[in-house]
């Protein structure tokens, strides 16, 4: 498992650099043409103050040519005398002016790519040659005509080259500012294609891990659970060759190992239950025996007694009934646990059973001076259950309840019927039940210290009580706090008929 969570989290790792890498490229690419653009627009700046300059000579140079104006507005007002060397030697100081930016826009800030080198000579080239002409037409007076002319022509196609080049930046700029136009739209796309993408697989690799281990980890919860209610005929499946394949593997070995036992168990519990119950029987015959023989003599039915031989009498008939009882218990649980008790459902009245129970515990309850108190409820007049098991319940609470009430004390018995069920509560003033003790008394032998304390009971009593009731199937439960005693109830879910 510790492997593929590193390969998945490597996984998810790689991607993050993937998509820093792409990032990375990206943005370098951006970054060379923006590097590219800033010199194509010093490159176009160039050339176009080149163009200017150059065609601002020209037009010095085409004054000369012109009107009588021209020459008249560049000598201040005055007729220009003589012919156009006259006139340029009148302009010659904006003319060298002029061709004195013209020459600083040939020194360029920057270097000419491969294919402007041929058209940036010429462009040097033509200004020399003009330069020299202008000197030579400004310091003659013959021929210069044909000089003025040249100038001229040199002057246009400075001017021309100069815009070539101008033009030419200025597309290869625009064409730069298009072609980013379409990288960031491509980056754009690319980016959100690699992040949806990146999404994606870490979804599904978290998908994958995810049902890798919750898949196992559910069908080995379920196992368990089959387990906890008893079936132990599954099995779980599990492909992983991890932990989680081991941990199936394991709990495969103890569903097996639990099933044996589970079996032995069964086993020896109805062995225990066939010879409690076995012994049980045998052990009645010599016991009846010496209860009726005690009763015999201790009514005097073939002679007299003296004092001691009636007290000892006594304690063999309080004693064997003892024994009766505690063996009639074990008989009753050992049956209930090995399935042999089949109850005879048959409708009968709750008012009269609990009244019987009261007239068993009279006795006792008159001698301890305890109040009994009954309180029936018209509703649960009539129930469903074995009318025989119900009383035998009814008998060991109230028993119970007599016996650990101290004198002066009262116990209650109600009837009520309550969302369908019928509840029966047995409430005593005793000393109550600390809480780690309310479940642990309703187990095989297992009293409280009062209980023990008794020297009375087998501890069996609740335990058969609560067999009865879930054979019924109701509940069982008792409320009680130390010092403010005890409250027993137990609910069958017959239906009951009021009358």
């Amino acid at each position: 498992m510790r492997t593929k969570l590193l390969v998945a989290f490597l996984g998810i790792a790689a991607l993050l650099v993937l998509v820093a890498l792409l990032g990375l490229r990206v943005l370098g690419q951006a970054n060379s043409r923006a590097e590219r653009l800033g010199a194509l627009q010093v490159r176009v700046a160039g050339y176009q103050a080149l163009e200017a300059d150059a065609a601002t000579l020209r037009q010095v140079l085409a004054l000369c040519t012109g009107t009588p104006d021209y020459a008249k507005w560049l000598n201040g007002g005055k007729p220009a005398q003589g012919s156009a060397p006259t006139c340029l030697r009148t302009i010659r100081q904006p003319v060298d002016a002029v061709l004195a930016l013209l020459g600083t826009a040939t020194q360029l800030e920057f270097r000419p790519t491969t294919d402007e080198v041929v058209a940036f000579r010429h462009i040097k080239k033509d200004y020399a040659n003009l330069k020299g002409l202008v000197g030579k037409i400004a310091g003659s007076s013959a021929h210069a005509f044909p000089l003025h002319a040249r100038a001229e022509n040199l002057s246009v196609d400075l001017e021309v080259a100069a815009r070539r080049l101008a033009e030419s930046t200025t597309a290869k700029t625009n064409a730069l500012i298009a072609e980013n136009r379409r990288s960031y739209v491509s980056s754009r796309n690319l980016f959100i294609g690699v992040g949806a993408g990146t999404v994606f697989l870490a979804l599904f690799l978290g998908f994958v891990l995810s049902w890798s281990l919750i898949g196992p980890l559910q069908r080995i919860g379920g196992r368990l659970a089959g387990i906890a209610s008893g079936d132990f005929s599954g099995r779980v499946d599990v492909a992983n060759r991890d932990e989680l394949g081991a941990l199936a593997t394991n709990v495969n070995r103890m569903n097996d190992e639990l099933r044996r036992v589970y079996r032995e168990l069964e086993s020896a519990s109805r062995h225990k239950s066939e010879f409690l119950a076995n012994m049980s029987h045998e052990l009645r015959t010599p016991l009846n025996a010496i209860i009726g023989f005690s009763q015999v003599l201790r009514e005097r039915m073939f002679g007299e007694i003296n004092e001691k031989q009636q007290e000892y009498l006594e304690d063999i008939l309080s004693s064997g009934n003892h024994l009766l009882s505690l063996i009639n218990d074990v008989l009753d649980l050992s049956k209930v646990e090995a399935g042999q008790v089949e109850l005879e459902i048959n409708p009968f009245s709750l008012r009269e059973a609990l009244e019987r129970g009261l007239v068993m515990v009279r006795e006792r309850a008159t001698k301890d001076g305890v109040q009994l108190v009954l309180e029936l409820d018209p509703a649960a007049e009539l129930v469903e259950g074995d009318e025989r098991r119900i009383r035998q319940v009814i008998f060991n609470l109230l028993s119970n309840a007599v016996k650990f009430t101290p004198p002066g004390g009262r116990v209650e018995l109600k009837s009520a019927r309550l969302d369908g069920e019928i509840r029966v509560s047995v409430t005593d003033t005793g000393p109550g039940i600390a809480t780690e003790d309310q479940e642990r008394i309703f187990e095989e032998f297992q009293q409280t210290e009062a209980g023990a304390g008794q020297r009375e009971g087998t501890g069996l009593g609740l335990a058969l009580s609560k067999r009865l009731v879930e054979l019924h199937g109701g509940r069982i439960w008792v409320d009680s706090e130390p010092g403010e005693g005890s409250a027993f109830v137990f609910t069958l879910p017959s239906e009951a008929t009021s009358t």
